[in-house]
């Protein structure tokens, strides 16, 4: 079994007798025509189809042919599962009448059990921040490292950044890479670090040394790393963006709001003014010193884990 199962895989390895449920995840990276013939394959099969709709946005490609791969999953017999009421409503518009759809939500992203025993890592002064994932387009990583550099003045602050491995399109014509590592380079506050893929262990140790979590959303419809940031207690400093606002309002009253900065409207050149006065308002909000994990909340993930899991026995078909 490759670590990364594609349609062309499956199809390769029919008939798919042996599996009782396909569940789709993140459809912009299959040719349509195949993905037809493997939703062909499974209904021939008889195998159950589920579709998680994590975006209602393409990350890759063309919004075309997103939304044509969405009427598609429609028509189909594929039973589809959404994260938020938003973006039932979004898909809605997108492909002209409402899936049958469950709302399950995201969930937790460091296993509650994972960090028994742990705690966050102490520190004489709030002010450290954290910002990871692969280098990609729905991120403006590299405008806001230059404004965290040059906007926060607190010598003992300090911004790590755990990064996926670059390829060489990241060096290419256009590439970040270059722009990126010169300007870490520049201030002795910022530390880079590089693995091939991060290790859910390595992002909640990252998580569990900081104070705060950058999320600069280009676009986005919902987001795991924020899901990550209520789990280990750290400040969100959040683009306004997608459904993100619905995921704080389902844990509203047990997490912390994060420091919002919306700019999704006005001129672009404005959006580093945004966000630095989101980084002011979060130093200040930080200055109360460590936080420390909730443990009420991480038992609060625990039932809600099991809710999710029941709820996605029905979408596969074995818990009626």
């Amino acid at each position: 079994m490759p670590a990364a199962v594609n349609a062309e895989w499956l199809l390769r390895h029919g008939p798919l007798t042996w599996l009782d449920v396909l569940h789709l995840h993140h459809i912009d990276f299959e040719d349509l025509a195949t993905l037809e013939r493997l939703l062909d394959a499974c209904l021939g099969d008889g195998v159950n189809v589920v579709f998680t709709a994590h975006d209602t946005q393409p990350m890759v490609g063309s919004a075309e042919d997103f939304t044509e791969r969405l009427r598609m999953l429609h028509s189909a017999d594929v039973s589809w599962v959404c994260l938020t009421e938003g973006s039932v409503t979004k898909l809605t518009d997108l492909i002209g009448e409402p899936p049958d759809a469950a709302v399950i939500p995201h969930g937790y992203v460091a296993a509650p059990e994972s960090l028994n025993g742990l705690e966050r890592a102490p520190s004489t002064s709030a002010g450290r921040y954290l910002m990871f994932g692969a280098s990609r387009a729905s991120r403006d990583q590299l405008s806001t490292m230059a404004n965290w550099s040059l906007g926060t003045t607190d010598p003992t602050s300090t911004l790590h950044v755990l990064l996926r491995a670059f390829s060489p399109a990241d060096f290419a014509v256009g590439g970040r890479a270059p722009l990126l590592l010169e300007t870490a380079r520049r201030d002795p506050r910022i530390r880079l670090t590089m693995r091939p893929y991060p290790t859910d262990d390595e992002v909640a140790r990252a998580g569990l040394a900081s104070d705060a979590l950058l999320l600069p959303y280009l676009w986005g419809s919902h987001s795991g790393q924020l899901e990550l940031a209520f789990d280990l207690n750290l400040l969100p400093v959040c683009s306004l963006t997608g459904h993100l606002p619905e995921q704080y309002e389902r844990h509203k009253g047990m997490v912390e709001e994060p420091e919002w900065f919306d700019w999704s409207h006005g001129h672009p050149n404005l959006f580093g003014e945004k966000f630095l006065v989101a980084l002011e308002k979060a130093a200040a909000r930080l200055d109360s010193g460590t936080r420390r994990l909730d443990r009420d909340f991480l038992e609060y993930r625990v039932h809600e884990h099991r809710t999710i899991l029941d709820d996605y026995a029905h979408a596969y078909g074995s818990g009626q």
